[in-house]
Parts: structure tokens; sequence; C-alpha cells
């Protein structure tokens, strides 16, 4: 006899805490990395401004960027092994 929709187990998500807590953290690294890589211009067009150049934004900021996108990826594809028995 099939089951009705109200005798069905629950769908359990796919995704535990440790998944969640990782994507909040690679979305802070994100963040922060554009954050970081945002300023740099100058209020007159004729005007140069070495600002554009400095290390905050040529190192630090794309690397954050790029942190933060490799600990969205550990996030979805990390499996909890108490959560696989």
């Amino acid at each position: 006899m099939e089951k009705t929709t109200s005798e069905k187990q629950p769908q359990k998500s796919a995704f535990g805490t440790i998944n969640y807590i990782l994507m909040g953290i690679g979305l802070l690294l994100l963040a922060v990395g554009y954050i970081l890589l945002s300023g740099g211009g100058s209020d007159d067009p004729t005007q140069f401004n070495p600002e554009m150049f400095n290390a905050r934004r040529l190192y630090v900021a794309p690397a954050l960027i790029v942190i933060g996108f490799i600990v969205e990826i550990v996030a979805i594809m990390y499996k909890d092994k108490k959560k696989q028995s």
C-alpha cells in the first residue's frame, strides 16, 4: 500500500550545520574582499590617484575573494561522516 503525503518521512536537508557555518564564513570573506577592493578613485577625473594601485587592492582583496570562493566550494562539497551512516 502506498503511503500518503502525511505518512511520508520529512525530507532531510542536503546541508548540515557545518555546511551552513562554512557558507557564512565564505560569504563574509567575499564581502570583506569586495569592500577592500572598492575605492581609490578621484573626485577630479583629470587627477591621477596612486591609491588605486596599493597592495590592499592588488593583493589582499583578490586573495580574500579567491579564498572566499574556495571556502564556498568546500562548504557545498563537504559531507559529514556521521550523516553518512
